[in-house]
Formats: C-alpha cells, sequence, structure tokens
C-alpha cells in the first residue's frame, strides 16, 4: 500500500467519525429542544391528570389548626401573616418558636439582624411584629416546683 493509498483510508475513517459525531449531535439537538417543548415528556410517574404544582400550594398552605398556622408552626395570633411574611423568608419559623425573649430583647435582635444579617427596615411593620412576638414568645416564668406532700418515706438497708 503506497502513501497515496494510505492517505486517502486516513481520510476515509475521518470522515465517517466526522459523520458520526454529527449524528450523535443532531440527536442531541432534537433532545434538547423536544425537553424544552415538552418537558413532561421525561417525568416520571407524571400523569396528565396529576397537578404537576401541587407542592406549590402545599408550601402555600395558611391554614390554622387548634391555633397554630400548620406551616410555620407560630401561634395563631394579630400579626402571624405579618411575621410570616418578614421572618420566614431568611431562616426558619423554628428559630423563632424556639426562642422566648421580652419586647426589649426582640427589638434588639431585630436590630442585630438588620447591622449584620443585611435585614430590611421593618418600618410600621415592626412594631407589629415585635408586639406579636413578645405576646406569643415571651419568657415564661418558671418558679421552684411545688412542695411533696403526703409521701410516705420508707428507709433504705
Amino acid at each position: 500500500m503506497n502513501q497515496q493509498e494510505k492517505y486517502f483510508e486516513a481520510v476515509a475513517q475521518i470522515r465517517k467519525l466526522m459523520l458520526r459525531l454529527i449524528v450523535v449531535f443532531l440527536i442531541m439537538i432534537a433532545v434538547i429542544v423536544h425537553s424544552l417543548l415538552a418537558p413532561d415528556v421525561f417525568v416520571l410517574g407524571n400523569s396528565p391528570h396529576e397537578e404537576p404544582y401541587a407542592w406549590v400550594e402545599e408550601a402555600m398552605d395558611d391554614r390554622i389548626e387548634n391555633g397554630i398556622h400548620v406551616r410555620t408552626g407560630f401561634v395563631s395570633d394579630t400579626g402571624l401573616m405579618t411575621v410570616v411574611a418578614n421572618c420566614t423568608n431568611c431562616h426558619s419559623a423554628k428559630l423563632v418558636t424556639q426562642n422566648r425573649m421580652s419586647k426589649e430583647r426582640w427589638r434588639a435582635t431585630i436590630r442585630w439582624m438588620q447591622e449584620t444579617q443585611n435585614l430590611w427596615d421593618l418600618g410600621d411593620k415592626e412594631a407589629i411584629i415585635l408586639e406579636y412576638l413578645a405576646s406569643n414568645y415571651a419568657p415564661i416564668q418558671k418558679g421552684r416546683r411545688q412542695n411533696l406532700e403526703k409521701i410516705e418515706w420508707y428507709v433504705l438497708e
């Protein structure tokens, strides 16, 4: 086999390889275009009768059950939705519900978040939020337990 034949054979192999690459590329483009036009085709278990965005409704659930806001766990009271709108954008509602502070401490916490955590100016809503937090998440007075009465003591031997 001479040089010219080797050259033509190499060119033919390159041509076959390029043709294969072009076919793969065209198939990929067709799949991408099809997935953009009909995105539900590639979702497993999704039938046309199912609501594809049902989780959005669940996330926006603002039901109150037994005096508790279901989605956040906040106590249902005046100012609830203002607190939900302003507090749960940045952190979990559990961060609020696990704390108990006086109105002054809640105000100081808000100031700290504004100074260090980029919390926006709450404006007129701050008074509503502070009143809600101070009313529903105030410190719980814990006293000494009651004296034990009518106990029959025994001697350990």
